[in-house]
């Protein structure tokens, strides 16, 4: 007995003296812990200051009832009450029998909120009980971190984010950047996995991460959405994109990439214009008529025989979309009637016997490798040529110098176009112009010149000259308006279909479909001076509404260019007739003050353009679909009846 005695005496003196450091060491370790305060993201800025991207806390609140005293309990329960009830919406009894019945079971845990905001997590600390603190009041507040985008999800590919579904957009680009440094505070256990603040200070406060400050116009980047919307919806095509770029900088003032859902609704999928390569189909000849000039191998004036309109190579046929074809054509009538055999035979003609020279023009027009940008995922593209004999076939000159064959991303093509806008000075296109921290600069972005000149003053000339052509006189005269300038080239390709199995499982061969097109339109604004260069991409249009660029991209080209040149300041416009500018003017004026006006009986649309009325008309709470181009003729919803919301009125335009 002495024996054990004398063991028990031993070991708790070892315990007590020899290892008890180490135990007490342990017992705070379990009792408690640094918690991380995960600093707040840099925001993401439009180029005027708009908020795009915000991190915003979001505070979960709960309560230790067995902190509060019971007097403090009982004299505060029923004005705590009646302040939850205002806050949160039940009634005042509900948090009443809530908060007793916690009390009674001694919940040191209780939910009171999820999700409050800043400015009603400072209120609900002011209520009774709860302003007294973490020890008297119980109050435990437990923050967490969420991203936000105030305009909504307008351009959200492109602002992108950095959490676990990976990186993207601009947000993934810049993540180092924007994470900042994360803050600690010191928690104490007071339940089985249950923690609360030991104060409402720190140990160390986060620091936010830099501010991105964009491109992207709000303005311009609301015009664009909404005009690529509506036509996506309207052909029920399947994804389309939208880019506008200011000239001289390269600066991309907005960009909108739409793909449609199981239910036809459209939303920012995926960033197309930077991601997806395709086929261009002809927005691609004007890189073979430039090489050709610009080589002096042709010029403008340059006769081709068209024939009727089909030419075979090789057993393939290219065919004009004119049935009997042209005939004899100039260079530049080919170009604005878009006449497939006329450039296929010119550059047949010219490079055939050295296909090198014109793959090298290529590469000088920046087609032939990536852009490079920091956003992830851009496209490759693809350009055969005679040096890689395995991707080279007798055809590949011709098929290329008509838009097939290839493959390059909205971003290249527009590029491009803009460098002729430029004075042939390619710029490098880009997101974002400064890195800020705590409203401190830190790094600013400048215009990076990718080719000082792709070709020369003369030949720049004459392709302006053509592309100012095609949409006067051309497959894009639809477009075409006395009250400003546009220059541009119309695109319509058919879509490669891969090789692969029918529903019943019979295999089909690798073919170019005649029921799936990609329809484009790219260009710029004002012809004589450009400010902005403009893509647009759609794909998948419905054919039996339309497929072609000129009536399913260039009207988007057109609404985008058009409301930017009515909203621009005079003082930045290349305008010839001051008088009909005033006239333009004049009526942007009437429609902003009928959109001002408190409706609550339909206006009259009737001889409004039809961008306009749909703009007058989903601002005051109706839902419009439009059939037509041009200025409104009819309205299925008459004059002077009452305005429900939500409804829906029908536009026909001529």
């Amino acid at each position: 007995m002495m024996t054990f005695l004398l063991a028990v005496i031993i070991r708790v003196v070892n315990i007590q003296y020899t290892q008890g450091e180490k135990y007490r060491k342990l017992s705070t370790e379990l009792t408690f812990k640094q918690d991380v305060i995960f600093a707040n993201k840099g925001n993401v800025y439009a180029s005027d200051g708009n908020l795009l991207a915000t991190s915003m806390s979001k505070f979960t609140i709960r309560m230790d009832v067995v902190a509060v005293n019971s007097k403090i309990f009982e004299k505060n329960i029923v004005e705590l009450s009646k302040e939850l009830s205002g806050m949160l919406g039940k009634t005042p009894s509900y948090y009443q029998e809530k908060l007793r019945k916690a009390k009674k079971r001694k919940n040191r845990y209780l939910l009171i909120a999820r999700n409050l905001g800043y400015n009603d997590y400072l209120k609900i600390k002011q209520f009774p009980i709860f302003n007294k603190g973490v020890y008297k009041g119980g109050f435990i507040a437990e923050q967490k971190t969420v991203r936000a985008h105030p305009i909504g999800k307008i351009a959200e590919r492109t602002i992108g984010y950095a959490d676990f579904r990976g990186e993207a957009g601009i947000e993934g680009a810049y993540a180092e950047h924007m994470q900042g440094e994360n803050g600690l505070r010191w928690k104490q256990k007071i339940a089985k996995g249950q923690w609360k603040p030991i104060s409402d200070v720190n140990e160390k406060e986060p620091i936010d991460g830099d501010d991105v400050i964009t491109t992207i116009d709000v303005n311009i980047q609301d015009i664009t959405h909404h005009a690529l919307l509506r036509q996506l919806e309207y052909f029920e095509a399947d994804h389309g994109c939208a880019v506008v770029m200011e000239t001289a900088t390269g600066e991309v003032k907005a960009i909108s990439n739409l793909g449609r859902t199981s239910s036809g609704k459209y939303y920012e999928k995926r960033n197309y214009a930077v991601w997806e390569s395709h086929e261009p189909g002809s927005t691609f000849k004007l890189a073979s008529l430039m090489a050709a000039i610009d080589d002096k191998l042709i010029d403008t004036s340059t006769i081709v025989d068209t024939g009727k309109g089909k030419f075979f190579i090789h057993n393939r046929k290219i065919e004009d979309s004119k049935r009997g074809g042209y005939g004899k054509i100039s260079a530049a009538r080919v170009f604005e009637v878009s006449s497939n055999v006329g450039i296929v035979k010119l550059i047949r003609k010219h490079y055939d016997n050295n296909p090198q020279k014109f793959i090298n023009k290529l590469e000088k027009y920046g087609f032939t490798k990536p852009i490079g940008f920091s956003i992830k995922g851009e496209g490759k593209p693809f350009v055969p040529t005679p040096k890689n004999k395995k991707r080279w076939s007798k055809i590949s000159l011709e098929w290329m110098s008509w838009g097939y064959g290839v493959s390059v991303t909205a971003m290249q093509t527009l590029m491009f176009y803009n460098a002729i806008a430029n004075d042939g000075v390619m710029v490098k296109p880009m997101f974002v112009k400064e890195l800020r921290r705590q409203d401190k600069s830190g790094k600013v972005f400048e215009t990076e010149v990718i080719n000082p000149k792709i070709a020369s003053v003369e030949t720049l000339k004459k392709i302006r000259k053509v592309m100012e052509n095609v949409v006067i006189k051309g497959t894009a005269d639809n477009i075409y308006s006395s009250n400003f300038s546009m220059a541009g080239k119309t695109g319509t390709a058919k879509k490669y279909i891969p090789r692969h199995k029918n529903d019943i499982g019979e295999t089909i061969a690798g073919h170019y479909s005649n029921k799936h097109y990609v329809a484009s339109f790219a260009g710029f604004f004002p012809a004589e001076k450009p400010n902005y260069t403009c893509i647009v991409v759609i794909h998948d249009p419905k054919k039996e509404k339309g497929y072609y660029g000129a009536t399913v991209a260039a009207p988007v080209f057109k609404e985008i260019a058009q409301k930017i040149y009515t909203t621009t300041p005079i003082d930045n416009q290349s305008v010839n007739d001051k008088t009909e500018f005033a006239l333009i003017d004049k009526q942007y004026l009437k429609y902003n003050t009928q959109l001002g006006k408190s409706y609550s009986k339909i206006p009259n649309v009737k001889g409004m353009s039809g961008m306009d009325a749909v703009s007058l008309l989903e601002n005051i709470g109706l839902k419009v679909k439009i059939s037509g181009v041009g200025k409104v003729k009819t309205q299925s919803i008459k004059k002077g009846m009452k305005l429900i919301k939500g409804a829906t009125i029908i536009l026909k335009l001529s």
